[in-house]
């Protein structure tokens, strides 16, 4: 090991209370990847529903809709929309901040982001669902689908995470 790599070595702080040996840009880095990882996989399932309700209105039964059941689509389709502006913001605020060293803002918007979108997601999972149910019976049995399906997010997305997130700190 030369004396210069023992010098920088020995300037890098473990900052994290898991132990990482890391550099505060080194943890952005990781971090941002992260965030982009996490923006992959969500964005995927949001650009599908979306072109799956952009279809919806080119089919001839679409017609068949009633007032309401066409306002739900709509709600729908704004939700789509604002999942996916909201979940590339971090993209563009990135792209806007490109090589002037401030990746731990980006990161810290694009957790934001990525939180906020993850809430239009859960909203837009749980109306097309409903949605489907409100087509295929009625709106009753769609109040009912869409409860018990925003019952399972809020367990799966929240209620699960903050238990784990106690234990890990009680730890």
């Amino acid at each position: 090991m030369s004396s210069a790599s023992i010098g920088v070595r020995a300037a890098r702080p473990v900052t994290d209370a898991d132990g990482r040996d890391e550099t505060a840009n080194e943890r952005a880095d990781r971090n941002w990847n992260e965030v982009l990882q996490e923006l992959r996989v969500m964005q995927t399932g949001t650009q599908i529903l979306a072109g799956f309700l952009l279809a919806l209105a080119f089919q001839p039964a679409f017609m068949d809709l009633d007032a309401r059941q066409r306002a739900f689509y709509l709600v729908l389709v704004v939700l789509a929309t604002l999942s996916a502006v909201v979940a590339l913001a971090p993209v563009a605020l990135h792209r806007a901040l490109f090589a002037r060293r401030e990746k731990q803002i980006v990161v810290a918007f694009g957790h934001g982001a990525l939180v906020s979108s993850l809430v239009t997601v859960a909203l837009l999972l749980v109306g097309v669902l409903a949605f489907v149910v409100d087509i295929v019976l009625d709106a009753r049995a769609a109040w009912i689908v869409g409860a018990s399906a925003a019952t399972v997010v809020a367990v799966l997305w929240i209620v699960i995470p903050l238990i784990l997130r106690r234990r890990g700190a009680a730890r």
